[in-house]
């Protein structure tokens, strides 16, 4: 006898709720009293727009600043927000706020969302989860708003201070300071620079790394996950850095006017956003391609596991180097820290990197059919990013084709809920083999 299928298993209520947050959005965002010119903007752009936030992408068609009312602006900023958290890291909270019992498939969907090893004390994640972000976007907006303040009346201070505060913690990189100038105009200011990397880099590593480092003064003890994490993040962050400053110092139209602080700065910053934020204080299409190369690895890349970031993970990618070490070495397990990574993991590293290449594959090339006549490493820019969800673009998001808005748009769909999360929820539920083939020998290398 069969059981039957659980037609809405935790994939599949992902999927559908991004996609509802997605549709909702779209939908507020085409109403007149969105944008300034009274119209709202057509379904296509919205639903572009509306993805870009859920996903906390960061690639925008119109300019956010001068484009929306302050209603549209909000919708956006509520959408990076949930996009950001996970739809049921929200529902946690109204649950929890109304006093409601969180039940055994709620418990399960939110340690999905939240990419957990264990569905052990998730509740009690989630409400932390809320915490920290309550409090770091606060803290955030707080030095934003007393910069900003210096130069802008007071109540925009604040505003632009919440807004660029929320939409950098999440990651998502957006902007209201009009005409796609981004933080272009604060490359060699430190307190701007210095707070919105703290806020991109607090956000990417993880909730599950932050929980483990707020209870490591009693705990004395990280997991194997949080040093990969922390040590990664740091490698990856320091060699962009370094990166960028030598390939952009004598580049006239981006380091180089620049006094020596102004260049550490900005190189600092690009590293940063490039692992999942769009923000940018150097002009992206002017730096070299050697930069613009660099970037695209550090975007495909990206954050950690369970952080508001997008990419293959930074578990994944040293997974894989370990893997490739252990080979190149002759050993038979990889081995981090004294603990052994079991064959699974390294399956799921494969399979997820391998789903990546072939995802960022097929939409550039499928993108210099719609866009003919662009610069490939445009197009490669353009889709690495919106499958890291970074939302970094060298000027062409505003100026793609229909079907190119299209097909970046289901890029950062699929890279904000995952290429194996989708997969899952349009399939049968893996079932175990229930015999096994004789081995087989092939040739590699």
């Amino acid at each position: 006898m069969h059981q039957k299928k659980n037609f809405l298993d935790p994939p599949k209520i992902l999927v559908l709720g991004f996609a509802a947050i997605i549709l909702i959005g779209s939908i507020l965002l085409t109403l007149p009293a969105s944008t300034t010119n009274g119209q709202g903007l057509t379904f296509l752009n919205a639903i572009f727009t509306a993805t870009s936030a859920t996903c906390v992408t960061g690639l925008v068609v119109v300019d956010t600043g001068t484009t929306f009312t302050l209603f549209g602006q909000l919708v956006i900023l509520f959408m990076i927000q949930v996009g950001g958290l996970g739809f049921m890291t929200f529902a946690t909270l109204f649950a929890l706020l109304l006093g409601k019992r969180i039940s055994l498939k709620e418990r399960i969907l939110l340690q999905e969302s939240l990419n957990n090893l264990s569905m052990e004390g998730v509740v009690r994640l989630a409400r932390r989860i809320l915490i920290f972000t309550a409090v770091i976007e606060f803290a955030g907006a707080l030095i934003l708003s007393i910069r900003f303040s210096f130069e802008m009346p007071v109540g925009k201070a604040i505003y632009y201070g919440i807004f660029h505060s929320i939409s950098n913690f999440n990651n998502a990189g957006f902007d209201i300071f009009g005409h796609y100038q981004s933080l272009t105009g604060y490359v060699g200011d430190p307190t701007v620079v210095l707070t919105i990397c703290s806020l991109i880099t607090i956000g990417g590593i993880g909730f599950i790394v932050m929980n483990e480092i707020f209870e490591f003064r009693s705990s004395k003890r990280l997991s194997l996950h949080t040093k990969i994490v922390l040590i990664t993040s740091s490698l990856l962050l320091i060699g962009g850095t370094i990166g960028i400053f030598l390939f952009e110092f004598s580049n006239e139209k981006t380091l180089k006017p620049l006094s020596f602080s102004g260049k550490v700065l900005g190189a600092l910053f690009q590293s940063v956003a490039a692992r999942t934020d769009g923000a940018n204080t150097l002009n992206i299409a002017e730096m070299s391609q050697t930069s613009l190369l660099l970037i695209v690895f550090l975007m495909f890349v990206g954050a950690s596991p369970g952080s508001t970031g997008g990419g293959i993970k930074t578990t994944t990618f040293t997974t894989l180097v370990g893997a490739i070490w252990s080979q190149i070495r002759g050993k038979e397990d990889v081995i981090f820290f004294r603990n052994r990574v079991e064959y699974e993991t390294i399956y799921k590293a494969l399979t997820v990197s391998f789903s990546a290449l072939f995802l960022v594959f097929t939409i550039t090339m499928l993108l210099t059919i719609t866009e003919r006549g662009t610069d490939f490493l445009k197009l490669l820019f353009e889709a690495t990013s919106a499958f890291g969800t970074v939302g970094l673009s060298m000027d062409l998001s505003r100026d793609l084709s229909p079907l190119g808005k299209m097909l970046i748009t289901f890029t950062m769909f699929a890279g904000r809920v995952g290429p194996l999360t989708i997969a899952f929820a349009i399939t049968m539920r893996r079932n175990p083999d229930s015999f096994r083939y004789p081995k087989g020998k092939i040739m590699i290398g």
